[in-house]
């Protein structure tokens, strides 16, 4: 346990001075081996060896690249714009509804995109005008563009789902279903924080300008590919027609289907989209190789036993476990990014939640890997909007140069308490995750 801690030490001090996560894990985890070893470095690297061959001869990561590539064919084609257009012919009229419209559109976008930066960087350039020019407040319309586009990591198909179900062994389609409830109960909810906004303030968030009624019906058609790309691509899951990195294929080659149906399509832009897929692929493939080196390390210096005796050893009950766990995020969350947080922590606490019995008959743990997988990314989205990192608020901020990043920190205050109620809600209410992945309601072992 000691060599662990101490792996656990270098690798955060690693990070704190800016150096890639992946690498800080791979790099420390190789030299664990080493020492345990006794210093024989033929013997040590091994298991670093074994890491990279595993990852990089895993089918089930083809979705990662597919998805991604999905996600900057719908970006390249401009749908972000139909879908802010369909969502402000929705409730556009509202008090506050060209906020509402940027929350509608983000969920929107996440759905086809799995990434909360992504979101974040293409809405701001889509809806944020549109804020500006009807007096928008700085703090509801830069705030509503961070927060949604949080729910870019729990929609499906996320990028944090399939890293998670990696490093847990987990369906990465049962995942997948499982944030589409907690997804919608977050756009409920931040509509929610919108309205007490402009309740509290009417003039932060003027309702807009009435859409006539044929350009409203018109707007609502030109997003009708994408979400029948969705409902595929989900539906083709749910019932079990294809498999997750199935579903991907489909996906990437629905979007260029979609492109050129809708006249959209072109060569340059194609070329982008394959080129920033690339780049974003093997950085998360880097992450995921240290990752597994790191992991494999931990695990062999017994840090998640060593854990389980000491929770059973101090009586400690599930929940109470799960509280401590939740703490330890929210605070990791406010200096560490989101890939940092889940591949550091996630191998640790996932043996520990599946062996503390939180569901009756869930012998191999699933259903309390595949909940709190759930509850892992909602933690995680907070802290997308938490100070002093915050990255979506710096997304923000490096596009929107004359707004302060206090200003938005002040702004998605609303956004972020909605977030705790979801996450103490899903707590509470497993069957929100668990219902569509394994029609479980029943809760029991704890």
């Amino acid at each position: 346990m000691t060599v662990a801690l101490i792996a656990f030490a270098i690798v955060i001090g690693l990070v704190l001075v800016r150096v890639p996560i992946g690498i800080a894990m791979g790099t420390v985890g190789a030299l664990g081996f080493v020492y345990l070893r006794d210093g024989r470095w033929s013997a040590g690297l091994g298991p670093a060896a074994d890491s990279v061959l595993d990852v990089a001869q895993n089918d089930a990561l083809s979705v990662i690249p597919l998805f991604i590539l999905m996600g900057m064919l719908i970006a390249q084609s401009g749908m972000a714009h139909d879908l802010y257009r369909a969502a402000y012919a929705a409730v556009g009229r509202l008090p506050g509804g060209l906020a509402m419209s940027t929350i509608l559109a983000c969920g929107g976008f996440s759905a086809v995109s799995g990434s909360s930066l992504a979101t974040a960087a293409i809405m701001s350039q889509v809806a944020l005008p549109s804020m500006r020019k009807f007096g928008y407040h700085d703090t509801l319309s830069t705030a509503s563009v961070a927060a949604g586009g949080s729910l870019g990591i729990l929609i499906p198909p996320s990028i944090i789902l399939i890293i998670y179900g990696f490093l847990t062994g987990q369906s990465i389609g049962k995942l997948f279903l499982a944030g589409i409830l907690p997804g919608v109960l977050g756009i409920v909810l931040y509509l929610f924080a919108v309205a007490f906004v402009v309740w509290r303030k009417p003039d932060a968030g003027p309702a807009g300008p009435p859409m006539d009624r044929g350009e409203a019906k018109r707007s609502i058609i030109r997003v009708i590919p994408i979400l029948l790309l969705f409902l595929i691509i989900i539906g083709g899951i749910y019932g079990q027609v294809f498999t997750a990195d199935e579903a991907a294929g489909v996906g990437a080659f629905g979007a260029i289907v979609i492109s050129i149906a809708i006249g959209r399509f072109s060569w340059s832009g194609l070329i982008r989209a394959l080129s920033q897929t690339v780049k974003t692929s093997v950085g998360l493939f880097v992450l995921l190789i240290g990752a597994d080196i790191f992991n494999r390390l931990i695990t062999r210096a017994g840090l998640p036993d060593d854990l389980l005796a000491l929770v059973q050893g101090n009586g400690f009950g599930p929940f109470t476990v799960l509280a401590i766990m939740m703490v330890i995020y929210l605070i990791l969350g406010a200096v560490f990014e989101s890939l940092s947080m889940i591949t550091l922590t996630v191998p640790v606490f996932a043996p520990l939640i599946a062996s503390l019995g939180f569901f009756e008959g869930d012998v191999t743990g699933e259903m309390a890997l595949i909940w709190f997988g759930i509850i892992v990314v909602v933690v995680t989205e907070i802290s997308l909007i938490t100070p002093p990192i915050g990255l979506n608020v710096f997304v923000l901020r490096s596009v929107v140069t004359d707004v302060s990043t206090g200003t938005i920190f002040r702004g998605v205050t609303p956004f972020w308490v909605a977030d705790i109620v979801r996450l103490i809600v899903l707590i509470c209410l497993p069957a929100l995750s668990l219902l569509l992945p394994m029609g479980i309601l029943s809760f029991g072992g704890g």
